[in-house]
């Protein structure tokens, strides 16, 4: 396919530079940069979508169980007697 860009002169000044840096035809780095960035598109949609399937799976009660046990952990390694997360508080602010 053949695509016509144009393009203000700030960037056409910078693929000039860039590309005769890396010994490249400013087609050859344009391309290049357009694949770069469909690729990492891409692999942001594959990472949301795993961890969105990670979310969505039935593991409520080892969340949960991982849950208690790190505000007890918490709630035990500390300096003062005060809790962090008081039982009474439980629903109300945490």
């Amino acid at each position: 396919m053949t695509l016509t860009l144009n393009l203000p002169p700030e960037l056409e000044q910078y693929l000039l530079q860039e590309a005769k840096r890396q010994g490249l035809s400013v087609e050859a780095l344009s391309l290049q940069l357009l694949a770069n960035s469909i690729q990492l598109k891409q692999k942001q949609a594959e990472a949301v979508n795993r961890l969105q399937s990670w979310m969505d799976e039935d593991e409520d009660e080892e969340q949960q169980e991982t849950g208690e046990y790190l505000i007890q952990a918490l709630d035990e390694d500390r300096l003062s007697d005060r809790r962090l997360f008081p039982l009474e508080l439980k629903g109300v602010t945490w």
